[in-house]
């Protein structure tokens, strides 16, 4: 395999005029550009000054794309796509692009007809050639009559001619399950172009969910590891490029999106060998998870059964311990009520941090003061800072010689990160990439205020769990904006939420009605269902273990505690339960809100 390989992005991946698009490329650090057409006829700029610009940013323009409808019809549409062709061949003769996308044809027009096919992409090819410009033939998974890619070489193998190759897109050859082995068989100088997309496995018309749902690599379920090393094991040398549709991709801003597509690019060709990436150390769990609240925090964490049992040397910071449970409460930060960050343990935390920056995360400046542990941080996509530990950063604290009460707490289970939703799926390649966590599948839950998306990312006793609503608007708006938490292990949920309601914990009250329809739905014994009921604890099984949970009120604007029991080989969150949490949180909050002043009648 080569040791170094090209990259490319599709202007159609990125929001933004087309100088927007080909700045964000650049600043990512991409090689070159599709360039989509509509995208350059919709700009002000000539194609010479589009070259030109690409010029002084460092990119070339790998492939002009798409041209549509072309082969297998009759004499007169055939005369017509060939002026339509030349007129094009002028505009890539400005742009300095030698490779055109001929999609294979969708148009009612066309004829069910390789030799006709093959006779006309031939012509077209001998034309392209005079002009020194290549043509690289596509099947459309929607193809009229051509709809894979062995039929689509089968017609450029029968045309033969120097100026014809085939274009290999992922989506198209993985989203009809046609196996990409036989890509092997084609002579690497026959394949022109190579366009790369992710996709979720999803039941509907592959139209549609290519133009909509492609995602960048290792953000969907395609095994494009496997589908790329078959294109390079065929002897492929082009660039790898993406081409990626995506109503998400193309609203958000284009800076922070293709740096998420060099990322995936990156991580691609790490797990190709091909790129030399420090592996990702071994991660032993949460170190710890620093809440930037007001004081409300410290006086939860106190109820719950931990003490606080440092302060920090130089900054306005405490840690609270209970078990392997640390909570870092920093009164100082901007933006009271979040998880500012979490701290993953590392056997390898340099390393780890060196992985980080090859995989483009941005390492964030420490102001360091004497005497306190060298960490490193990088910035997750949205914004939390994840610190890389060994075993110095609690020197960082001034021992208080408070003593830990307990109340059956054992360490941190899990963090809970809601996103936006632009960057649901860039957080989960940037965890898995940079981190070596493995994403689960996807779920959707209805909330009281409507669909949320969850995900978790996990690695032995690491684990997250990444949340995002899709609509977020107006003044129907939730209350409560990006909810985060972290949520606490321990051995026996009931005798944990007794003793924490004993000692004035603020726990959420769980509505008769849920243990009601818990009962209809599992047939719980009936004192394990009465212990529930009793303690407000929340309940979940699968085919490996249960689950038992509950949840503490709000401290600060959006930050609150789970204390969860996993028994046997629970592997999930209590997702089914979030919408229970969610009422649970908005009465409390109806409950200790002031009563709205009566409305008064104007007698003027």
């Amino acid at each position: 395999m080569p040791p170094e390989l090209r990259t490319a992005i599709a202007t159609v991946c990125l929001s933004g005029t087309l100088e927007d698009k080909l700045a964000a490329a650049a600043a990512a650090g991409f090689d070159g550009v599709e360039l989509f057409e509509n995208d350059l006829v919709v700009s002000p700029s000539s194609p010479a000054e589009i070259r030109r610009r690409c010029a002084d940013l460092g990119l070339s323009i790998d492939l002009y794309q798409p041209f549509r409808d072309f082969e297998a019809v009759p004499p007169d549409v055939y005369a017509a796509n060939l002026r339509r062709a030349r007129r094009k061949f002028d505009v890539m003769a400005e742009l300095g692009a030698d490779t055109v996308l001929v999609c294979s044809s969708v148009s009612p027009d066309a004829i069910d007809d390789d030799e006709l096919a093959a006779e006309q992409l031939h012509a077209l090819s001998e034309q392209a050639a005079e002009r020194g410009l290549r043509i690289a033939y596509e099947a459309l998974a929607w193809g009229r009559h051509v709809s894979g890619y062995e039929h689509a070489w089968r017609i450029v193998r029968r045309a033969a001619h120097p100026a014809l190759g085939v274009c290999l897109d992922s989506f198209h050859i993985l989203s009809k399950g046609h196996d990409p082995a036989p890509i092997r068989a084609i002579p690497g100088d026959k394949i022109f172009f190579l366009q790369l997309a992710d996709a979720p496995e999803l039941p509907m018309d592959v139209l549609p969910w290519s133009r909509h749902h492609r995602l960048f690599p290792g953000q969907g379920d395609f095994d494009l590891t496997a589908f790329t090393g078959h294109v390079l094991a065929a002897g492929y040398r082009g660039p790898l490029s993406l081409e990626v549709f995506n109503d998400v991709y193309r609203q958000a801003d284009p800076r922070p999106a293709a740096v998420d597509a060099m990322r995936s690019l990156l991580a691609l060709q790490d797990s190709l060998g091909v790129l030399d990436v420090p592996p990702a150390p071994a991660l032993t769990g949460h170190a710890f998870a620093e809440v930037v609240t007001d004081p409300g925090a410290g006086r939860i964490l106190a109820s719950l059964g931990f003490a606080r049992t440092g302060i920090h040397r130089t900054k306005p910071v405490e840690l609270w311990e209970q078990g392997e449970a640390r909570v870092v409460v920093n009164e100082g930060g901007a933006a009271h009520g979040a998880v500012g960050a979490v701290a993953l343990a590392s056997t390898d935390p340099a390393r780890s941090a060196r992985r980080a920056e090859v995989l483009l995360a941005a390492v964030l400046p420490r102001v360091r003061g004497p005497r306190e542990a060298d960490l490193a941080s990088v910035a997750a996509p949205d914004g939390t800072q994840v610190f890389l530990c060994g075993d110095d950063w609690r020197d960082d604290f001034v021992h208080t010689g408070e003593t830990v009460a307990g109340a059956g707490i054992l360490g941190i289970d899990h963090v809970a990160l809601t996103q936006p939703f632009d960057h649901f799926d860039e957080a989960a390649l940037f965890y898995r990439s940079v981190f070596g966590l493995t994403p689960s599948p996807v779920a959707e839950f209805a909330a009281p205020f409507g669909l949320v998306r969850s995900r978790a990312v996990a690695a032995g006793e690491v684990r997250l769990t990444l949340d995002s609503a899709l609509v977020r608007r107006g003044e129907w708006a939730p209350a409560v904006p990006e909810p985060q938490h972290v949520a606490f292990a321990c051995a026996d949920a009931l005798a944990a939420a007794a003793a924490m309601r004993a000692a004035g914990a603020p726990l959420l009250d769980v509505p008769a009605n849920y243990y009601d329809d818990l009962d209809a739905r599992l047939d719980l014994p009936a004192e394990r269902l009465a212990g529930l009921r009793e303690h407000s604890v929340l309940y979940d099984r699968d085919a490996h273990g249960e689950f038992l949970h509950f949840y503490t009120a709000l401290a600060g604007a959006r930050v609150f505690f789970e204390v969860v029991q996993r028994i046997g080989g629970y592997r999930g969150y209590g997702v089914v339960n979030a919408p229970v949490r969610m009422a649970a949180h908005r009465a409390r909050r109806d409950a200790r809100a002031p009563a709205p002043p009566a409305k008064t009648t104007s007698r003027a």
